[in-house]
């Protein structure tokens, strides 16, 4: 685990304050329109280290990395807009019973995994229609 900055924890507060899924350049911006003086590289550095504490969700969208605040040690699933980024945490105990069988069956243990549903929301729907 990586040590706590005021850099950090700026990085931390601000993804806590978002809604939904940011890019690092969208909460880069958020924090220098607040006075921060906190690097872009930083910004990117400890978003992926968030992430890979379990502290952030993170997902992949037209190639670009998004990050969301998230309950630590907390394992779930998403739907996302891919119009506009709403998200929703979806349990999925199927997939769960899933990775554990198909796992066992070919003598892996521990597995994990993400999944991550892409489609239109309600909203997005409605308005194309």
């Amino acid at each position: 685990m990586k040590r706590n900055t005021w850099q950090r924890d700026a990085v931390r507060e601000a993804l806590g304050e978002s809604d939904g899924f940011v890019s690092a350049q969208s909460l880069h911006a958020s924090l220098k329109g607040g006075g921060s003086t906190v690097g872009l590289a930083t910004v990117y550095r400890a978003l992926a280290d968030l992430a890979t504490e379990g502290e952030a969700d993170s997902l992949q969208q037209d190639g670009e990395s998004l990050y969301r605040a998230c309950t630590p040690n907390s394992h779930h699933h998403h739907l996302i807009c891919r119009s506009c980024g709403t998200t929703v945490e979806i349990a999925a105990d199927e997939v769960e019973t899933w990775a554990q069988t198909v796992a066992a069956q070919h003598g892996f243990t521990q597995p994990r995994h993400i999944v991550d549903v892409f489609g239109y929301c309600p909203d997005c729907t409605r308005t194309a229609n």
